[in-house]
């Protein structure tokens, strides 16, 4: 919808600018609730639709004139919640949420589409941008707005952490976060807000995509799961520390073109052993060698061509692990003439031989940690 985003607004990724829209009509959605728990369902007495639940898993699912699709959450019990929206809603809806009993740090991220976000003491929304990371609290007695544009397609990920529950269990060293978050995570009295509106990280959409296509079932897949979130959480962490430290680098690119160059990477991923050339890519995505170059560094931190030899690397290393091949037929398989070369930058990233990979892989586990 117009009011939330001008979808062709040109942005620059180093410097984001913040998008401001004006406060929408919508239906509220009012949260008073303690809990992610809570919230889902004071979500369904609003829009519908049934909770089900499997080893702590619960899946709102809702198919009617208010809205189509789930929403689903997992509690853990070290004071983080996930919640996943995968849905349209068919009206504009905003959630009033009461920051009062449940104010946790929420890390946001829209796989796809785009929501809004404002303080209860703000006019304008600002706009949670389609691959942007974000930081949201706020202080106690407060309100979070959220707004949720009808006939838009979301999957927007949020990882919420009780600071006091998390900051009990021992292996959670806020000490080791920057000093904007240690700040956040030591204010359990929820005495001040924060919010942070990061540039565009599509490495977080890798990571999210990932989680949501987990097809194990029971204590595996919560487990699987707990394992993903705290790497998505890790990430967002991460990315906010660099841009304290002012490490994000500059870049002219757009995220149309940053879509386009995430795109040709997993083309290389899914044919390694494609002669590939810059000058082909240039023409195929339409896009400058100069800015293919960019987006690599910036995405993958690694050239195209440096890319392209650790992706085969990667390949390879699966090929001689999992399947009978010689070492020539893994060189061939995966694009490389010359088995002498491939042998010394195997050994120059994994510090080992491809011989001597493939007779480590050969060893019943036993032998392999004897060897180790």
């Amino acid at each position: 919808m117009n009011q939330f985003i001008d979808r062709h607004h040109t942005i620059i990724l180093h410097n984001l600018v913040t998008m401001y829209v004006e406060i929408p009509t919508a239906t509220e959605i009012n949260i008073t609730a303690q809990s992610t728990e809570g919230t889902v369902r004071q979500i369904q007495e609003v829009i519908g639709g049934t909770i089900e639940e499997r080893w702590g898993e619960y899946t709102l699912t809702v198919n009617n004139l208010n809205a189509h699709g789930t929403i689903r959450f997992i509690t853990f019990d070290w004071g983080v919640n996930l919640l996943e929206y995968d849905i349209i809603f068919h009206k504009d809806y905003v959630l009033v949420m009461d920051a009062s009993e449940y104010n946790p740090v929420h890390f946001a991220y829209c796989l796809v589409g785009h929501c809004g976000h404002r303080f209860g003491y703000q006019k304008e929304i600002r706009s949670l941008e389609q691959f942007q990371s974000v930081i949201i609290t706020s202080r106690d007695g407060g309100y979070n707005y959220g707004y949720f544009p009808k006939e838009e397609k979301l999957e927007i990920n949020v990882i919420q952490i009780a600071r006091k529950k998390y900051l009990k269990k021992r292996l959670n060293n806020v000490d080791q976060l920057n000093k904007k978050l240690y700040e956040v995570f030591l204010d359990t009295d929820h005495e001040n807000t924060f919010s942070y509106f990061g540039t565009f990280n599509l490495k977080l959409a890798d990571q999210i995509s990932a989680l949501r296509k987990i097809k194990q079932k029971g204590m595996i897949r919560i487990l699987q799961i707990e394992g993903m979130v705290y790497q998505i959480l890790s990430m967002h962490i991460q990315q906010h520390d660099r841009a304290m430290k002012e490490k994000v680098l500059p870049t002219t690119l757009l995220k149309k073109e940053l879509k386009i160059i995430r795109k040709l990477a997993k083309m290389i991923i899914k044919d390694v052993s494609k002669n590939y050339s810059l000058e082909q890519l240039e023409l195929e995505t339409g896009l400058a060698q100069a800015k293919l170059q960019e987006g690599f560094k910036l995405l993958y931190t690694r050239t195209v061509t440096e890319y392209i030899r650790h992706v085969r690397l990667e390949a390879a290393r699966d090929l001689i692990k999992t399947t009978d091949m010689n070492i020539s037929e893994v060189v061939y398989t995966i694009g490389f003439s010359s088995r002498s070369y491939f042998s010394k930058i195997f050994k120059e990233k994994y510090d080992i031989t491809p011989n001597e990979f493939k007779n480590l892989a050969a060893l019943p586990v036993e032998e392999v940690s004897d060897v180790v």
